[in-house]
């Protein structure tokens, strides 16, 4: 059993995918999640609006909130679920490098 809450899904729509990089659209309604995942690959994440991100992790939860624009980037292995936090629709572009 996951001990994380079940939310509505975050649509993802996938944009290229080749031999260098893996770019996805994640769009997220209040309230939805990505459901807990472990990322294979390191990845860069643009918010294309502004986020107020819930993050999950086995040791717990945070809020992060990301302004439109503000890049960041992580390594593979990251395990979490992401939520939209907030009240209003939020979307970024994850851009995972291979």
């Amino acid at each position: 059993m996951s001990p994380f809450r079940a939310r509505p899904p975050a649509t993802s729509t996938l944009l290229l995918d080749d031999e260098m990089v893996r770019v996805t659209r994640w769009d997220f309604e209040p309230g939805a999640d990505t459901g807990h995942h472990v990322h294979g690959l390191g990845y860069v994440v643009v918010p294309m609006t502004d986020c107020d991100f819930l993050i999950e992790e086995d040791g717990g939860e945070r809020r992060v909130r990301q302004a439109a624009g503000a890049v960041y980037r992580r390594e593979a292995g990251v395990a979490h679920n992401v939520v939209n936090g907030g009240d209003r629709p939020m979307s970024f572009i994850e851009i995972e490098y291979k």
